[in-house]
């Protein structure tokens, strides 16, 4: 048979494996293709670059990003030369790297390329372009990784703006950005207009889709989240109840979706206290995804972070320190030290030795990750100082009280400066330096950042 037929016969193999989320099988049919493009076309060839481009979407969706990086890297190298810096094919390609490196917590770098594609298609398509508003949401979204959260508010209402006029309130890209907007609303803090827009979505596409449409189970499952955030637990547990009986009739037990809507039950179960009943959830979870996913993939490790919190709060530490012992392994290796997903793995661990009394190995983990983030992220980023207020505590229990007051100093100052003294996050570091400071036994200073306290308190 002729190359170029069974290559596209393989193509099309391909698609049908990956619609099926068949994602490793489709891994080998792909390398098959480019081998045989390679070898039949050369390797700038447009048809061996689409293989590929789609070889690393592969590879995204198995976890393997670091693969993907590196292919994605050379198929933008190519089409830049072959097509130009402002060919579509190349925004496209730029825009897959971005992404890659998004997931591989390299959120500067993803930033610095979604910025160009933007630029590019707002200058050769237009501000209203579809593709040039895709750009702009692909942005927005690494500015939220950044946690420049006012960035990402005014990219997303002006996503909203224009879908609104070109498409009107009821197409479903416009409810999609109105979707996403309440997402950011409720990242601000802003739970209740996250909510308004929320049920908008829902009630939207309720109307236009049905009840057991994807799109409105999403938005049922989103509106449930917000509810989670409003501390309305019992809410969220209906919603969320709703979306996993609907997803396992219409979608089956072992759908990603379906897995999804488990992982969220079991998260909200928590919240409310049930941690058997969570328990059992989370190992469901990741029985089935080791089982589709393997071991290694993103998802698998997420839901062994999440088993592990359980057990936790069930008080097996031992069985908790294990699976995070695991997940900080394959993360590290999968993803490198520096990357977020490794950090908070790290943290995690952190924690649980400290619960077990290993004060010394809690500490050796926080200064590392606090050394980390204060590189990654700076000094007055929320992980910054919420590792700062752990490894503060960790100093107090091993009875370095001085070093445990130096960290707490910091970050009550850095507390002030970014929330103001009423935020409840600045009264609780209040709080940990008052009583650092009578284990000190500087009365004085303890009593009068005290009332400092219950001055602030009687405001809110």
């Amino acid at each position: 048979m002729p190359v170029e037929g069974w290559a596209l016969e393989l193509h099309f193999g391909t698609y049908i494996e990956i619609s099926t989320g068949e994602f490793t099988e489709a891994q080998n049919l792909i390398e098959q293709t480019c081998e045989e493009y390679r070898l039949a076309f050369g390797e700038q060839h447009l048809a061996t670059l689409k293989a590929m481009h789609r070889l690393g979407l592969t590879y995204s969706h198995l976890g393997e990003y670091k693969k993907a990086k590196e292919l994605e890297a050379t198929v933008l190298e190519r089409r830049t030369t072959l097509l130009g810096q402002d060919h579509p094919g190349t925004l496209r390609a730029m825009g897959n790297l971005a992404a890659t490196h998004s997931e591989l917590g390299d959120f500067d770098k993803a930033k610095e390329l979604q910025v160009t594609v933007l630029q590019k298609r707002t200058k050769l398509l237009g501000e209203d372009h579809p593709d040039t508003l895709s750009a702009m949401g692909n942005l927005a979204a690494t500015h939220s990784e950044l946690r420049d959260l006012d960035k990402v508010k005014e990219l997303k209402v002006t996503m909203l703006e224009k879908q609104t006029k070109l498409l009107g309130r009821d197409h479903p890209d416009t409810l999609m950005a109105m979707g996403n907007l309440a997402g950011t609303h409720s990242d601000l803090g802003d739970f209740e207009k996250a909510k308004e827009l929320d049920v908008t979505v829902l009630e939207k596409r309720t109307t236009l889709l049905g009840r057991d449409h994807p799109d409105t189970l999403r938005a049922m499952a989103n509106l449930a989240a917000t509810h989670s955030k409003l501390g309305d637990f019992e809410k969220a547990k209906e919603l969320e109840v709703m979306v996993l009986e609907k997803q396992t009739k219409l979608l089956g037990e072992d759908h990603p979706e379906t897995i999804k809507a488990t992982a969220h039950l079991a998260s909200t179960l928590s919240r409310l206290g049930d941690f058997e009943k969570a328990k059992q959830f989370e190992v469901t979870v990741l029985e089935k995804r080791t089982t589709l996913l393997g071991e290694e993939h993103p998802d698998t490790l997420l839901a062994m972070g999440d088993l592990a919190r359980m057990y936790s709060e069930l008080g097996d530490f031992p069985k908790a320190k294990e699976l995070e012992v695991t997940v900080l392994e394959k993360r590290s290796k999968l993803l490198g030290q520096d990357h977020p997903g490794t950090l908070m793995a790290m943290l995690n661990l952190a924690t649980t030795h400290f619960k077990l009394g290993d004060f010394a190995k809690a500490k050796e983990l926080e200064v590392t990750v606090l050394e980390k983030w204060t590189t990654l992220l700076g000094q007055d980023h929320p992980d910054t100082l919420t590792v700062m207020g752990n490894l503060a505590r960790t100093h107090f229990e091993l009875q370095d009280l001085a070093k445990a007051k130096e960290l707490e100093v910091t970050m009550l100052e850095k507390r002030r400066q970014i929330l103001g003294n009423q935020h409840p996050g600045t009264i609780r570091a209040m709080q940990n330096l008052t009583f650092t400071r009578q284990k000190l036994n500087t009365l004085r200073e303890a009593e009068e950042l005290e009332q400092v306290v219950k001055d602030n308190n009687k405001l809110l």
